[in-house]
């Protein structure tokens, strides 16, 4: 596993590394968090955590394909302490397993993931959601998201952070992974890991003057729940389309709908979030921009 001294900036492959959970007992696993991200915050993100779940169940069911898992983001993880994965299993059969794993962080409970795992079959029907006809990757828009590795271009969006870029509440993004994982495990970690980094600005891309530059600034936000369903057969190379749909928003919570597919048109893989969006609080303001939630 990669050290914080190691991993002085973001790489693909650190990430990899990070994701790579550690067994500690016969259901039990450790994990690093990394280093602080480029705006110095110093909570980790919810994803990378559920990545890291991901690779701890397929540990614990190596005959098995990780299905789905949902995760929900009760309490903020943050850099430096390690973080701990004890796996509560519901039922293990020969053909399914069903598991709760619990994330703490110095002895408090963090995270909740519900996970289920199977052994695929073969089909008895198929069929899948196509690929939204947008602009490959070549005519989207370079948009800065530093991680050595990782190439990401937004169609049609020039800066999904900002109040002015106002439009219907759906992103698409495509994403370069190199290296990308041969693993099945660290390859669905790797793509969970990025279900949770536009949801919110897709949400806010209908509603002028407000935009995610403005997060943990003068409007509190965070992704509470997300859910990532994986599509087998689970491979790729080259290109993946994320696409965002917000569904709705209101109450202090939105909630958002995706797929990935290939650029040859696959899914492989849906999600959904459920995010906070409040207004700042008064009390909110003593506690450093670095280390809210």
């Amino acid at each position: 596993m990669t050290t914080e001294s190691d991993q002085a900036q973001w790489t693909v492959a650190g990430l990899l590394n990070l994701f790579d959970v550690e067994p500690t007992g016969d259901d039990t696993f450790v994990g690093k968090t990394g280093i602080a991200a480029a705006d110095e915050r110093q909570v980790v993100e919810g994803t990378q955590v559920l990545a890291q779940a991901i690779v701890a169940v397929a540990k614990r069911f190596p005959e098995k394909s990780v299905r789905s898992v949902y995760a929900v983001f009760a309490r903020a993880v943050v850099v430096g302490p390690p973080v701990e994965f004890a796996i509560d299993v519901v039922a293990e059969g020969r053909s399914t397993a069903t598991a709760i794993v619990n994330v703490t962080q110095n002895g408090k409970r963090c995270i909740t993931v519900t996970a289920f795992t199977d052994v695929p079959s073969g089909d008895v029907i198929r069929h899948h959601l196509p690929r939204p006809d947008v602009a490959a990757p070549a005519e989207a828009i370079h948009s800065e998201m530093p991680m050595v590795g990782r190439e990401l271009r937004i169609v049609d969006v020039a800066d999904v952070n900002s109040p002015d870029e106002v439009g219907p509440p759906e992103l698409f993004a495509w994403l370069h992974y190199d290296p990308i994982p041969a693993r099945a495990e660290l390859a669905k970690a790797l793509v969970a890991y990025f279900t949770g980094h536009l949801g919110i600005s897709t949400t806010m891309r209908a509603h002028e003057g407000i935009g995610t530059a403005q997060a943990h600034l003068t409007v509190s936000t965070a992704p509470m729940t997300i859910s990532v369903s994986f599509h087998e057969p689970f491979a790729w190379g080259g290109w993946i389309l994320y696409t965002h749909e917000s569904t709705q928003v209101g109450a202090g919570m939105s909630y958002v709908r995706g797929a990935v597919h290939t650029e040859e048109g696959e899914l492989i893989a849906s999600f959904a979030q459920d995010a906070l969006i409040r207004p700042l609080r008064t009390t909110d303001t003593s506690i450093s921009a670095e280390s809210r939630l």
